[in-house]
């Protein structure tokens, strides 16, 4: 069938522009799939022990005394623990939430809706939460099971082999990375189709399935459009954070932490990624708000063609 994937893209930016109260939903769906990066890099020290290599002779101490007195505390990593769960239980709600009240949101703006609050569509994506949480967490839990049964005894093999085995593991991942990529677009058409169209969990996927299968051509663009494009405007969005840690790292490197100089630079540093934080975190926002509006806008279009792509199919009869 014939897609029109500018008028896709077009609404996607209008609905996103138009609507800035799904940039707060998008805020929070990407509490759940936030992007990050990192790198742990060791700096060798030649000359001088004012380093934290070799020549430093407090780096042994300093990990001894951390160890005795974390030994003492052990509440303190107890409530580490509580923390990062509470942290990780709040960042999935939000972000299901999030991402619900962005489907819905979107669904309304393509009714016609002149204006939406907060309120109304936290309360109207509550009732699809643990549809939507639950075929994740389902999803998530068939590859972790696939992870204990296949990959750790071949990542526990190749310690034994000195390496050899893991090799072994190369061609699967060249298999299950293109599986995984299939399965998160069915799940996001999933969960559009049980929010749209109030399927149940397994219902959801079915229906995600069928999208897909059915409209093979039109995904694939979409999902080669929205998967780079998005890649390159985070990339973008997040290049001033990258250019200010990886300045504060060099800076780290090749001086003294002691000296006065480099612990100003690192507190300007630290400084400037605080006040960007809050605009990164509004740019990330409206691109989660944009990509949710595409695949929204995306599967409306395909199952409902003669309410949406109506000048397409036209044109097409018209032969």
């Amino acid at each position: 069938m014939n897609f029109n994937f500018g008028e896709v893209l077009t609404r996607a930016w209008q609905i996103t522009w138009k609507y800035k109260v799904l940039w707060i939903f998008g805020i929070l769906a990407s509490c759940s799939g936030g992007r990050g990066g990192g790198g742990n890099s060791g700096s060798r020290v030649s000359g001088n022990g004012n380093g934290f290599g070799a020549n430093n002779p407090f780096s042994g101490r300093m990990i001894e005394e951390a160890g005795q007195w974390l030994t003492q505390h052990w509440w303190v990593i107890a409530l580490l623990i509580l923390a990062i769960i509470i942290l990780v239980i709040l960042s999935i709600f939000l972000g299901t939430i999030g991402k619900i009240g962005l489907i819905k949101g979107i669904f309304k703006a393509e009714q016609g809706a002149e204006s939406m609050g907060f309120g109304e569509l936290w309360s109207e994506s509550q009732p699809y939460f643990w549809r939507v949480f639950g075929l994740s967490f389902l999803i998530g839990l068939i590859f972790f099971v696939i992870f204990l049964v296949i990959f750790l005894p071949l990542i526990l093999l190749g310690v034994l082999t000195a390496g050899m085995a893991l090799v072994c593991i190369i061609p699967l991942l060249c298999i299950l990375i293109p599986i995984s990529w299939v399965v998160a677009v069915v799940l996001e058409q999933a969960n559009i189709a049980i929010v749209l169209e109030d399927k149940s969990m397994l219902d959801g996927f079915k229906r995600g399935w069928e999208v897909c299968k059915n409209n093979f051509g039109p995904i694939i663009v979409m999902v080669l459009i929205l998967g780079i494009g998005g890649a390159i405007v985070g990339v973008i969005i997040t290049l001033p954070i990258i250019v200010i840690a990886f300045s504060a790292a060099f800076g780290f490197a090749a001086g003294n932490f002691a000296a006065a100089n480099s612990r100003t630079a690192i507190i300007i540093a630290l400084a400037c990624c605080a006040l960007y934080f809050p605009v990164l975190l509004v740019l990330n926002g409206v691109l989660t708000t944009y990509i949710q509006s595409a695949w929204t806008l995306t599967f409306m279009r395909l199952t409902q063609p003669q309410e949406n792509n109506t000048p397409v199919i036209v044109e097409g009869n018209a032969q």
